[in-house]
């Protein structure tokens, strides 16, 4: 008898073991471009084993530049991406089924950087300005910005690939671009070597998902259950960053390979204020891409802005009273 209880003991444990194998081999690859803190919810999912207390183990690559992220996700190699809502518009435009599943950052918060000889905006005109890459994010920044501020960036302005932040200071320094768009906490940065904060694109407030999480529809269909334990993660990095100030600058100050105390704060103040608590995806920001495209786009000016989007991962967190226990409402 004694045997017997032994062997049912020794089966219940080994199942045991083997279902806890079973959950802990569920895996998600997840991509980010960019230096920024626009990601820095995922750099606490990484530090802070956010999706791994879930049972999930996590692939998080780290991409140059949103392009390469998107040829990434439609060729399978990648589940979901931080990326602009710019990667979302143009992907979708050309028939990929790509999806809009978080909302992560609700508006622009970049600035316009210039050599210290511009000073008005008419000035700016018939100068080069540099970006990270040609249709990547800071390139759609910066046009959508010029566009709002009365130049025309294809006609009044050259714009090139000038690569990342050191190199786009480099430009500058050289006299190979007279303006360029840089984030926070680059901002002290560029004001230390003598350029000029021009203008603080995030002053415009224009609804625009600056950032994102993208999915395919395919794959939400497929992974959702792996999707909304990705979502959780993601709604429980944020509410890290908003109330864990300290802690996040340091997970911060390490991702940008920053140690300036000013410049994170800076960083800190203009993200987190950016941030909505439940990640919700909306259309509005979705149109104002589109409406912008439409003049240059007949497929843009047909778009429906919600066909962009799937907020069922974010309604599901909803309901579930995750959102409102985490934030104690």
């Amino acid at each position: 008898m004694v045997g017997k209880l032994w062997m049912v003991l020794f089966a219940w444990v080994a199942f045991l073991t083997l279902e806890g194998i079973a959950v802990a081999q569920e895996k998600i690859r997840i991509a980010w471009a960019g230096a920024s803190p626009a990601n820095s919810a995922i750099w606490v999912i990484q530090e802070k084993k956010l999706l791994q207390k879930q049972g999930v183990e996590p692939e998080i690559i780290s991409i140059s530049a949103s392009p390469t992220v998107l040829q990434a996700l439609l060729a399978g190699e990648i589940d979901v991406t931080a990326t602009s809502v710019a990667t979302l518009v143009t992907s979708r435009l050309a028939g990929a089924d790509t999806v809009m599943i978080l909302g992560i950052v609700r508006t622009f918060v970049d600035h316009i950087i210039t050599a210290q000889g511009i000073t008005t905006v008419e000035q700016l005109k018939g100068k080069v300005g540099g970006v990270n890459r040609i249709g990547s994010t800071s390139d759609t920044g910066l046009r959508f910005a010029l566009r709002r501020l009365g130049v025309d960036p294809d006609r009044d302005t050259k714009i090139i690939t000038a690569g990342g932040n050191p190199e786009r200071f480099a430009a500058l320094s050289k006299g190979v671009i007279q303006f360029t768009i840089i984030p926070e906490p680059f901002v002290r940065e560029a004001l230390k070597l003598g350029f000029r904060d021009f203008f603080d694109i995030g002053s415009l407030k224009i609804p625009f998902w600056w950032n994102s999480a993208l999915s395919r529809e395919a794959i939400v269909k497929a992974k959702r259950p792996l999707l909304l334990k990705f979502a959780r993660a993601m709604v429980e990095a944020i509410h890290f960053n908003k109330t864990n100030k300290e802690e996040a600058k340091v997970i911060w100050g390490k991702y940008l390979r920053i140690s300036d105390p000013e410049g994170l704060e800076r960083a800190y103040q203009a993200y987190t204020s950016a941030f909505p608590e439940n990640l919700l995806p909306t259309p509005e920001g979705v149109k104002t891409l589109l409406d912008d495209l439409a003049p240059r786009d007949p497929k843009a000016a047909a778009a429906d802005p919600k066909a962009f989007v799937d907020a069922s991962l974010v309604r599901e967190l909803e309901t579930s009273g995750f959102i409102k226990q985490l934030y104690k409402k």
